[in-house]
């Protein structure tokens, strides 16, 4: 699974980045995301299940987020 670093990366350019990682990917493959606290795990995990992909997980991992994201059939 791809991992994808967007620790210190600010709203709302790593939604966008997730995005640009995501229309790369195969309809049903799953990246793994590493997010900040406060904005970035509030507004991305929600942007990116707006724009028809699956959440598969969210977790704490120490300072930071971990976010599991399976690519929909809605997102281009």
């Amino acid at each position: 699974m791809q991992v994808i670093d967007l620790r210190g990366v600010k709203c709302p350019t790593n939604f966008v980045r997730a995005m640009l990682a995501l229309e790369e990917m195969e309809i049903g493959a799953a990246v793994e995301f590493f997010l900040d606290d406060g904005e970035p795990v509030h507004n991305v995990p929600r942007s990116l299940e707006q724009a028809g992909h699956k959440l598969l997980g969210l977790t704490r991992a120490g300072d930071h987020f971990r976010l599991v994201v399976e690519k929909g059939e809605e997102a281009d």
